[in-house]
């Protein structure tokens, strides 16, 4: 599976990275980045509850 955040939506408000730090990353820009071509299946629930938290609702699991 492959997640994905859309940069023009993301606040860097961080809660996606401490929700899966193995999976994002918050940079300089103030913008959440996927760290992983693929989410591995026992990183799946870190990634829904990222996906629950943000407040901007900037992340979605990628359509392939």
């Amino acid at each position: 599976m492959k997640v994905q955040v859309n940069a023009d939506m993301c606040e860097g408000h961080a809660k996606c990275e401490k929700a899966a730090p193995e999976v994002f990353k918050v940079g300089d820009d103030d913008v959440s980045v996927v760290l992983v071509d693929e989410v591995a299946p026992e990183l799946v629930e870190k990634v829904e509850r990222a996906i629950r938290m943000c407040p901007r609702q900037a992340i979605s699991w990628a359509k392939v």
